[in-house]
């Protein structure tokens, strides 16, 4: 049960039958910090990162920005992200030299390593450590989960998947050892109950749901009484996060009650997603939302779509295949295509954004507080090459990122530097990592025109 108290705790989990709910951060909650706590929450600290990965690079055309310092009109692809502009920064001509010769294995499984991946079809793989669970290393230890792998797609492939590597080279992008792949999860009532479940077996979990309509309903009388101990500001928090937890939940349940009635799911989908490829993104982009807010994890990984996808997106007016078009041999209306999915997938990111800018934290919002890397480990799909990746860099990272600028570099750089650049943002630093060969300052220092 929840105890009032006059000074909230962090920590503070509201309890119920199978339902453990952590809280976003509240007023009441600063004076009873500790010394720790308190340097993570104010301006001017950042410990968050979070990964987000597209398949098969871009059109470049309708990618790269002007050649200037300062981001002005931006480029098609890149337009959604208008209205958080001076939240992201663009940065051209990072390589992935490990990832080398060009395959889709590679691309994936570079993108956070930076290493190259032992060529084998047996289950004797080997990469690297990723930047994301050196993170989680020194981040980790104090929430509830480590770390949060999250994809789009069923993996069910094994053995070999592109050219003699095995498939989990494409299925995994986060290993916490070279040896240690790390699976992610697309269904996102899966990771729901790892957010907010209690605990226990599946099959407790699955019991408790039945007993009850809704996680928040365990919880409510708790809501309620801990709303009566708050001021204002907090009581208007805690009900805008109540009822985000609730609706990411009732969309869960309409995609599962709609599994069961409808048709056969995509092959690449899990049973139970929404059907539509932008509901199930939106619902696990809420989820990550979610984790953020309530501290349950300071690292995440979504992988938007595996490499090879074979995805149509109607949505975004393109009923062909992903993959066979980015082999497009320069044909401009395949190109045209593969940059309309492209656009697309950066609207649901810029989406996303949005939502961290909309959420008030420590005096600033949600998106100031985190930093998100998103991009490719391919540059140009149709030469299967690793060169000039499309990347951006997202948030404020407490007030540290200078942001609304357009980095490139004049010749082919690691994109290990940024890796350790975003690692110095969390307070972890390293010498080198992979093949690094110095840091990306530009994105923390004032813009030089």
């Amino acid at each position: 049960m929840f105890l009032a108290r006059k000074h909230l705790s962090r920590r503070t989990i509201l309890k119920g039958a199978g339902a453990s709910l952590a809280l976003p951060l509240l007023d009441a909650m600063i004076p009873a910090l500790t010394a720790e706590e308190q340097t993570a929450a104010s301006p001017g600290h950042l410990r968050r990162l979070g990964f987000v990965y597209v398949p098969m690079g871009c059109d470049h055309s309708r990618w790269t920005p002007a050649a200037d310092p300062r981001l002005g009109d931006l480029p098609p692809i890149l337009s959604p992200f208008n209205t958080v502009k001076e939240r992201i920064s663009v940065i051209s001509q990072m390589e992935l030299r490990n990832a080398w010769p060009g395959t889709h294995a590679t691309s994936n499984a570079s993108f956070l390593s930076a290493a190259r991946a032992r060529r084998t079809e047996s289950n004797d793989y080997y990469l690297g450590t990723t930047v994301d669970q050196i993170a989680a290393a020194h981040l980790g230890k104090e929430t509830q989960l480590p770390s949060l792998e999250l994809s789009m797609d069923l993996i069910a492939a094994v053995g070999q998947c592109d050219n003699g590597y095995a498939c989990v080279y494409q299925n995994c992008l986060s290993w916490s050892s070279p040896t240690t792949p790390l699976p992610p999860e697309a269904n996102p009532r899966i990771v729901f109950e790892q957010l907010f479940g209690d605990g226990g077996s599946s099959a407790d979990r699955k019991a408790a749901l039945q007993r009850r309509a809704s996680l928040l309903d365990s919880v409510r009388d708790e809501f309620k009484r801990l709303k009566s101990t708050l001021g204002p500001a907090d009581q208007q928090r805690i009900s805008e996060y109540e009822e985000s937890v609730r609706n990411v939940e009732q969309r869960i349940q309409r995609a599962e009650s709609a599994a069961s009635e409808g048709d056969l799911p995509d092959v690449d989908r899990p049973v139970g997603v929404p059907a539509s490829y932008r509901d199930h993104a939106r619902l696990m982009f809420d989820l990550q939302k979610l984790a953020l807010q309530g501290d349950l994890t300071r690292v995440i990984t979504f992988q938007m779509a595996r490499e090879t996808s074979n995805r149509t997106y109607p949505e975004a007016g393109v009923n062909e295949p992903h993959h066979p078009l980015t082999h497009h041999g320069n044909d401009p209306e395949m190109i045209a295509k593969v940059a309309e999915i492209n656009r697309f997938h950066v609207s649901l990111f810029s989406e996303f954004l949005q939502q961290l800018q909309s959420i008030p934290e420590a005096g600033g919002s949600l998106l100031d507080h985190v930093l998100y890397l998103y991009g490719s480990g391919m540059g140009n799909p149709n030469l299967h090459d690793h060169q000039n990746l499309p990347i951006v860099v997202a948030g404020g990272a407490a007030g540290k990122m200078q942001g609304g600028r357009h980095i490139t570099f004049d010749q082919p750089t690691p994109l290990a530097n940024l890796h350790l650049t975003l690692l110095d943002q969390v307070g972890i630093r390293l010498d080198t990592f992979a093949d690094s060969n110095g840091r990306v300052d530009d994105l923390f220092e004032p813009v030089s025109i």
